[in-house]
Formats: C-alpha cells, structure tokens, sequence
C-alpha cells in the first residue's frame, strides 16, 4: 500500500481487536492514530488537526447518526469513514447523503480500510484550494500565509495564529462582507453558538494591532447585523477649504482702496 502520506487520524471503536492491529499498521506507515470509545465533540476535532475519522456508529448508540450528521455538516474538509457491521442500504445511503465519504463493512481488513482512509484523505486534499503563491498586499500591509504574520514596512504586526487566520480570510474575500457565522466556521472550524461574540473580540485585537501598526488607514469595516468586510482605505487628505469667491473679491477691493485712498 502506498503510505507517503502523513495521516492524522481518530478512530471511534470498541473492537480492540480491529483497533489494535489497524494502530499497528498505521504507526509503521507513518500515520499519527488516536482511539477514543465515545463521540469526540467537533471542536475537539478541529484542534487535532485530524485528516480522518474512522467510526464505528454501533459504538454511540441511539446518537450514532445524529454524531455523523453534526460532524460531516460542521467539518466538511475532514474525511469519514464509517466502520460498523451489518447495515441496511437504507442506513448506508443516508450516511453517505449527509457526508459520509466511506462506508465499510466488518469484519475488515486493516489494510483495506487504511487504503480507503487514503484514498479519502487525498481526495480531501486535492480538492482544497491551493494557498497563494506569494504575499497579499493590501494598503500598507504584506499577508504572508508562508510566515502566518502581517508586516508593515517589514515590521511584524505580532498576529497570533487565530488572529492571522481571520485577517487573511478577509482580505482573500476582496471587499465581500463576510457574515460573522461563516467567518466563525471557517476560521474557528465549527459552528458558531448562539451569543458567541468571539469574532466580535477577535476583530477588535485585530484593529488594535492594524491601527498601531498602519495609522491612519481603515482595513475592516462593520456591518452591523450582519458581518466584516475588508476594503483598505488611506487616510484622507486634508485639503483647507478656499475662500469664497464673494470673500476672495471683497479682499481685492479693500486692498485696492488702502492703496488708492493714500
């Protein structure tokens, strides 16, 4: 089998016979495996950085298709394998219709189901958008994805890696207003709960650290109600307001006079 890739991956399972030897196989290849025995909340998800879940259904009970529904809805870029015993076609259609890549049957052969992880995993892969090639200028700022930092005349903003991944998903949206529900799931990985106001504080930090470093310039701006869109605007030049014309010619004939009228 080929196992050049580098595969993060959780298993949900009580078959410690299965886990066992699949934990085995995938440590030779390379692959990073965390087993658990109960449903792994999606945020939890999102902080290991998994390229797969391998699931068996059974083991969560009468929770086991609402535990898929939530998670291939919430983690659209993170593949899924379900692992179980015998289905109906019913229950295997309607996992692979709210997102399940995979369906296996047991028993399986570790090797097999390691191959369609792979196979899951690159399909994933290719179909993410390739990262800009170069540096995002924006105004005064340089976004460079390769270094998660924002520089101003090469001076770093000092971003933290939630606060660049936010920036950088504003600017990539060229003046479109973001809603603060997209902006939460695609940076922080998982719907957003009712009342969070992390992107509101986050936004805040953001402006904080773009005003001390760029003054004078306005990148994101608020739509309340709604969400954040990102437009550089330069600061506006001051231009004194000309006289009136009616002033203007009144000064002509007063300085006119003093002269005539020595």
């Amino acid at each position: 089998m080929n196992a050049q890739q580098n595969i993060r991956l959780a298993v949900i399972d009580g078959d410690t016979g299965f886990v066992t030897v699949l934990a085995k196989r995938a440590e030779a290849a390379g692959w990073q495996l965390r087993q658990v025995t109960s449903a792994i909340p999606p945020e939890e998800l999102v902080a290991m950085k998994l390229n797969a879940l391998l699931v068996d259904p059974a083991v969560l009970g009468d929770e086991g298709g609402a535990y898929l529904e939530r998670v291939c809805s919430l983690l659209p870029e993170l593949g899924v394998v379900v692992c179980t015993g015998r289905s109906t076609v019913a229950q295997r259609v309607r996992g692979l219709r709210l997102g399940v890549d995979d369906w296996i049957t047991k028993p399986a052969h570790p090797e097999e189901a390691m191959a369609r992880i792979e196979a899951v995993s690159r399909r994933h892969r290719r179909g993410r958008p390739e990262p800009e090639s170069g540096p995002l200028v924006a105004g005064e700022l340089e976004i460079r994805p390769d270094q998660f930092q924002t520089f101003v005349a090469g001076v770093s903003l000092d971003l933290t890696r939630r606060e660049f991944e936010l920036l950088q998903l504003l600017a990539e949206a060229k003046g479109q207003v973001l809603e603060r529900e997209a902006i939460y799931q695609r940076v922080w990985g998982y719907a957003m709960a009712h009342g969070d106001r992390s992107v509101d504080v986050f936004i805040r930090k953001l402006r904080q650290k773009l005003e001390r470093s760029s003054p004078g310039w306005g990148y994101i701006h608020t739509h309340f109600g709604v969400g954040y869109r990102f437009d550089p605007e330069p600061p506006a030049d001051i231009v004194p307001d000309a006289p009136p014309a009616e002033m203007t010619t009144l000064r002509s004939q007063v300085v006119h006079n003093s002269f005539t009228s020595g």
